[in-house]
């Protein structure tokens, strides 16, 4: 087991709860605020949302909780943490991208981006897969 838990909450069959009103349950069962403390994304195509804390929390314990939870549990949804990985993938890139640009764009601090260890740029489909030298590049 990892020492260094995830800062994302992946929570899967979302069909049956709104988006408004998955925000209000992670507000309710965290404590924390919306946009402040953490941020949503929906993945409508795999009935999946994914919840990343800003601020600093105990996600494993944030799981545990959200197992525990009537609402949670009435809506037939399961939380569990997002894997860690050292690769993403970047869609929607514009034409005129460089493997150069991408690699600098992702180890700025600014992106919150780490060491780049690998570019694969794919013209056709416009994007690229970056790998990071480790799994803290990569929020």
């Amino acid at each position: 087991d990892s020492a260094e838990a995830s800062p994302s909450v992946v929570f899967e069959n979302i069909k049956t709860c709104s988006p408004d009103c998955l925000q209000m349950l992670l507000e309710n069962i965290s404590g924390l605020t919306l946009d402040a403390d953490f941020i949503v994304e929906l993945i409508p195509e795999i009935n999946v949302a994914v919840a990343t804390f800003i601020k600093n929390i105990d996600t494993k314990e944030f799981v545990k909780k959200c197992s525990q939870d009537k609402r949670v549990r009435g809506f037939k949804m399961t939380a569990r943490l997002l894997e860690l990985t050292q690769t993403i993938k970047a869609e929607n890139l514009p034409d005129s991208i460089t493997t150069d640009y991408l690699t600098v764009y992702f180890e700025s601090a600014r992106s919150g981006g780490g060491p780049v260890s690998d570019v694969q740029l794919f013209p056709k489909d416009n994007s690229a897969i970056i790998t990071f030298c480790d799994h803290k590049g990569n929020t």
